[in-house]
């Protein structure tokens, strides 16, 4: 599989309809990019054998901010030097192609389904230097059975020898069973949960359907939490 990759495409940091904000690029020195630069770091150092090529982020149910925090994560990687590709593989609530205003509507189902597709006619540069985004594509009739295919295998295999991380966006783990599939290919998952809306019970179970397919749990990530509370923001800021 080569890889030459598409033009750069421009960022939009106020992002379309269904997209997400990418504070790491639109307000580099605030709190909450440093927040995310202090996340990337303890994801690299929670590894003490090898680097991590892959990583899936995941949430316990829908509107936990997980698309969020996984394109920012990503931004952070590639800021650090690393190149970085995002892949958006929620194919029933995708925000890829939104946030960076790819007009193309092809993706990642259409790479899975259609045979000899040119995985370069997906794969876009983005104006910030080493991040690249891989988009949804079509909303398929049958998701998890692309997710958990043996081309889809095949691909994650091949774009961890090309990049040095790639990261899932993954659907909810107790909605569907995407997320599931996915945990078992790549190297660590991250669960974001969101203050004041997770249940512990469903934080719970989320843990257990990761852990009971063999996915490897880097740890979870609270999000949304205010930027008063005690411990939280007060190192950086007196707001």
């Amino acid at each position: 599989m080569k890889f030459f990759g598409k033009k750069k495409q421009e960022l939009d940091t106020n992002s379309m309809e269904n997209g997400v904000y990418l504070i790491t690029i639109d307000k580099p020195t605030s709190v909450n990019t440093e927040q995310f630069n202090t996340i990337r770091t303890n994801i690299m150092f929670s590894s003490v054998d090898h680097a991590y090529k892959s990583l899936m982020l995941t949430s316990t149910v829908a509107s936990e901010g997980k698309s969020t925090v996984a394109a920012n994560i990503a931004a952070t990687y590639a800021k650090q030097g690393l190149k970085t590709l995002l892949i958006d593989a929620d194919l029933r609530r995708p925000t890829v192609r939104a946030t960076f205003g790819i007009q193309d509507g092809k993706g990642l189902t259409n790479l899975l389904t259609e045979n000899d597709f040119d995985i370069n006619e997906i794969i876009y540069e983005t104006t910030v230097k080493n991040l690249y985004v891989m988009p949804s594509g079509p909303i398929p009739p049958n998701p998890s059975e692309l997710i958990g295919s043996m081309k889809m295998k095949t691909v994650q295999k091949a774009l961890n020898k090309t990049f040095d991380l790639v990261i899932f966006d993954a659907p909810p783990v107790t909605t569907v069973t995407d997320a599931q599939l996915l945990a078992t290919q790549v190297d660590g998952t991250i669960l974001v949960v969101r203050q004041d809306k997770t249940e512990k019970a469903v934080c719970r179970e989320a843990v257990k359907l990761i852990e009971h397919v063999g996915g490897h749990i880097i740890g979870v990530i609270l999000n949304d939490v205010p930027n008063f509370a005690s411990g939280y923001y007060g190192y950086y800021s007196k707001k």
